[in-house]
């Protein structure tokens, strides 16, 4: 990966060069996405080793997705139970006021 001009980054993913502008601010994020998506790409080749190609890129990207997806239900869940916690915790002060 390197930096080429206004913020265009060049990014090798499966031995193709691509120049990818990020959002001013955000090419940090375009660099780690990179990492992420050729450490998937190493990871499924292990599990894999016959793939090449895109076949190769696109089960790294619904493997990535898959991840995404889980990592989504446990937030909302985690969120709901923080929800609760915090009803919980405000039931109980009204309940403390209006005793007082």
């Amino acid at each position: 990966m390197s930096v080429g001009t206004a913020g265009v980054k060049v990014v090798s993913i499966l031995g193709e060069d691509y120049s990818i502008k990020a959002p001013a601010g955000e090419e940090q994020t375009l660099l780690d996405a990179a990492m992420m998506l050729k450490a998937a790409l190493a990871e499924t080749k292990r599990k894999y080793p016959t793939l090449i190609g895109d076949r190769l890129l696109v089960l790294a990207a619904m493997n990535l997705c898959s991840r995404q997806i889980e990592m989504q239900k446990q937030h909302k869940l985690e969120l709901d139970r923080y929800q609760e916690q915090v009803s919980a915790t405000v039931e109980v002060i009204s309940k403390t006021i209006s005793q007082a």
